[in-house]
C-alpha cells in the first residue's frame, strides 16, 4: 500500500529541496485543482512542487456543498458536455479512485404540479441516469424512481403534505471536500511531489518574458526561497487575478467570485431518510445528509470583498431558512443551526451578469512563456482540469512526457479499503473500539486507518473521544499534525475534522485539548498553545458576529476582526 507522511520535518525538507533543484512543474495553489495538478504531473514522471499560502483546501475547496455530482441543473441549460464529463468523473471516484471518501447519497425532488412536471423532470433525471451509464462508470448507483405523494412522505416525513403532489428520487455522491484535498496532496507526495503549505508565492522569477519560477515565503519561519521551474501552473481559484498581478499580467480571462453559504443542523431536526433538492427563484437548494447532521445550501451572490474569509450575513441565513421552511412540516429556527460556512466559487466572467448563470466550465491559458493558468470548473471535474493544465504545461518542456494516467491512480487509502471494510468487525474486536468507530475511521482514512490505530497502540489514551466533539478520537488530532500537514489548531478543527461546523459551540470547548495534543508533534510550548486557543476563540466569535450583521459589507468587517494566522 502506497503511503506518505506529511509532518513538520517533511515540510521543511520539501521547501529545501524545491529551492535546491529546478523543477519541471511548480504548482501554485493547494485547493483541489492545484493538488490534482501536482498528482497528474508527478504520475507522469515530472519533478513537481506544490505550494499553498495558507492550508490545503483553506479556500473554496473546503467550503463547497460536499457533492460529487454531474450537475443536474446544467441539463436544463443544455450543457450536455459538462454533465457527461462530470458523471464520468463521479463514477471513477466512486468505483476506483476514492471509494473510501466518495459515497452515494439519495435525493428527493418534490413535484408541485401534476402531469407535465413529472414528465419534464422525469425526462431530465432519466437522461441523467442514461448519461451516467453511457460513461461506463455509472453502475455503482441505483437508478431514479418515481414516487407518489404518499410514498414520498414515508421516505421524507419532514415534508409538508401540501408541499408536493409526488416526487422523484435519484442518486448522486458526496465527500468531505477538505479531507479529499488533503488525501490528494498526500497521494501526490507519495508519487514524488514536493509539497508545502503555509508557503506563499510573493513574486515570480523572470528571464526576459519567460517565467522561470517563483519567490516563495515560508509564512511560518519567514525565510524566502527561490524555486526555479521550467513551467509554473497558477491554480489559485478565486485568487487567479491576484496571482497574475504579481507579474503585471491580468491574463486572458477574468475570474469572478460568487458566494455560497451553507447551514449545518442536527440530524433530528429534519425527519427524512433522503436528501432533498428544491427549486428556488434563483437556483436550487439542497438538504444534504452529512453524518449526524444535515447541510442546507446554497446561496449564489456576487462577492467582491475579502476572499480569504467570505462572511455569511444574517440575510444569507434568513434566505436559506425561509426557502427550506417553505416545504418543512416543522420549521427550522436560528437555534437549530449548529454551524455556518461560506465559500466562493471561481467563475469565468463574461457569460452573464447573474453569477448563477456564469460558466462552470474551465479554461486553461498560457499567457506567458513558462506560465500556465487554469481556472473555473467545478469540484467534480478537478481531475480533467488538472490533466488539461499539465497537457498545456508540457508543451513548454524540452522532452517527451507521458500521457495522463490519473484515471488509473487510486488515492492513498483506497487500496485495501474494501477488504478492511469487510473485516471491520474483526478490526473492532482487535482494537477494542466499537465497530461504528472503525467505520468512521475507514470512511475518513481508508486503508490508512491502520496508521491511526497504531497511534492508539502506542498510547491507549488516544483511543478516547475528544471532549465536546465525541465523533472524533484524540488520535485523529495527533494524526492530523503528524501525517496530514496540519500546522495550526484552526487547520484541525476546521478542515482535518469538521468540529467547527458540527458542534453548537463550534469547537471552542474542544480547542484546548486539541492544541495540547498537537503541541508535542509541532514543538509548541505553553505560550504557543495559549496563542492557538485564543486565536481560534477569536475566529469563532468573529464568525458569529458576522452572522448577526444585516449585509455583506458589515458581515465582512466583523469577520475581519480576527487575525488570519497565529505567528509561531
Amino acid at each position: 500500500m502506497r503511503t506518505t507522511t506529511l509532518g513538520p520535518a517533511q515540510r521543511e525538507a520539501a521547501l529545501a529541496r524545491m529551492a535546491d533543484e529546478e523543477l519541471d512543474i511548480l504548482v501554485v495553489g493547494g485547493g483541489v485543482v492545484g493538488a490534482g495538478t501536482a498528482l497528474d504531473a508527478a504520475t507522469r514522471g515530472l519533478s513537481t512542487g506544490l505550494v499553498e499560502a495558507r492550508d490545503w483546501a483553506s479556500g473554496t475547496s473546503s467550503r463547497s456543498s460536499k457533492l460529487i455530482h454531474g450537475g443536474l441543473r446544467y441539463l436544463e441549460m443544455l450543457d450536455f458536455t459538462l454533465v457527461r464529463e462530470a458523471l464520468k468523473e463521479r463514477g471513477l471516484l466512486l468505483e476506483r479512485l476514492a471509494p473510501h471518501l466518495v459515497k452515494p447519497v439519495p435525493f428527493l425532488y418534490p413535484l408541485q404540479h401534476k402531469g407535465w412536471e413529472r414528465f419534464y423532470a422525469g425526462s431530465g433525471v432519466a437522461l441523467y441516469d442514461a448519461m451516467s451509464f453511457s460513461s461506463g462508470h455509472g453502475r455503482g448507483l441505483p437508478v431514479h424512481r418515481h414516487l407518489t405523494r404518499k410514498h414520498a412522505l414515508r421516505v421524507a416525513p419532514a415534508l409538508k403534505k401540501d408541499a408536493l403532489v409526488g416526487a422523484l428520487q435519484y442518486y448522486d455522491a458526496q465527500m468531505d471536500d477538505a479531507r479529499y484535498v488533503t488525501t490528494l496532496v498526500r497521494t501526490a507526495s507519495a508519487y514524488g511531489a514536493q509539497v508545502a503549505n503555509r508557503a506563499r508565492v510573493i513574486g515570480f522569477l523572470r528571464e526576459g518574458e519567460r517565467v522561470v519560477g517563483a519567490k516563495v515565503e515560508d509564512v511560518e519561519g519567514g525565510a524566502e526561497y527561490e524555486v526555479r521551474a521550467k513551467q509554473v501552473v497558477n491554480a489559485t481559484g478565486v485568487w487567479t487575478d491576484d496571482t497574475q498581478s504579481l507579474i503585471g499580467e491580468r491574463g486572458q480571462f477574468h475570474v469572478r467570485a460568487s458566494k455560497g453559504i451553507h447551514l449545518v443542523v442536527p440530524k433530528d431536526r429534519i425527519h427524512s431518510t433522503t436528501g432533498l433538492i428544491l427549486r428556488t427563484e434563483k437556483s436550487v437548494l439542497f438538504v444534504i445528509p452529512w453524518g449526524r447532521h444535515w447541510i442546507v445550501g446554497t446561496t449564489d451572490t456576487d462577492w467582491d470583498l475579502d476572499k480569504a474569509h467570505p462572511a455569511a450575513s444574517s440575510a444569507d441565513i434568513d434566505y436559506l431558512l425561509e426557502h427550506v421552511n417553505s416545504v418543512l412540516h416543522t420549521p427550522l429556527t436560528r437555534d437549530d443551526v449548529q454551524g455556518v460556512y461560506a465559500g466562493l466559487r471561481p467563475l469565468l466572467a463574461g457569460e452573464s451578469d447573474a453569477t448563477s448563470k456564469l460558466s462552470r466550465e474551465h479554461t486553461v491559458a498560457h499567457p506567458l512563456p513558462g506560465l500556465v493558468v487554469v481556472a473555473g470548473g467545478k469540484y467534480t471535474t478537478y481531475r480533467v482540469m488538472a490533466k488539461d493544465a499539465v497537457d498545456e504545461a508540457v508543451h513548454g518542456l524540452d522532452h517527451r512526457v507521458a500521457e495522463c494516467i490519473t484515471e488509473e491512480v487510486p488515492l492513498v487509502g483506497a487500496e485495501g479499503y474494501h477488504a478492511l471494510w469487510n473485516a471491520r468487525a474483526r478490526l473492532a474486536a482487535r482494537t477494542g473500539l466499537h465497530v461504528a468507530r472503525i467505520e468512521h475511521l475507514l470512511n475518513r482514512y481508508g486503508a490508512l486507518t491502520e496508521e491511526v490505530l497504531q497511534l492508539i497502540v502506542e498510547d491507549p489514551s488516544l483511543g478516547d473521544p475528544l471532549p465536546a466533539a465525541e465523533d472524533y478520537l484524540r488520535a485523529e488530532i495527533v494524526y492530523a499534525a503528524s501525517h496530514e500537514s496540519a500546522r495550526h489548531l484552526d487547520d484541525v478543527l476546521t478542515r482535518r475534522t469538521r468540529i467547527s461546523i458540527e458542534t453548537f459551540d463550534r469547537g471552542v470547548r474542544s480547542a484546548r485539548e486539541a492544541a495540547e495534543l498537537m503541541a508535542p508533534v509541532l514543538g509548541w510550548d505553553k505560550g504557543q498553545i495559549e496563542k492557538e486557543v485564543e486565536h481560534y476563540q477569536k475566529r469563532v466569535e468573529a464568525e458569529r458576529e458576522s452572522q448577526r450583521q444585516p449585509d455583506d459589507t458589515t458581515a465582512d468587517a466583523a469577520r475581519l476582526g480576527a487575525p488570519d494566522i497565529v505567528p509561531l
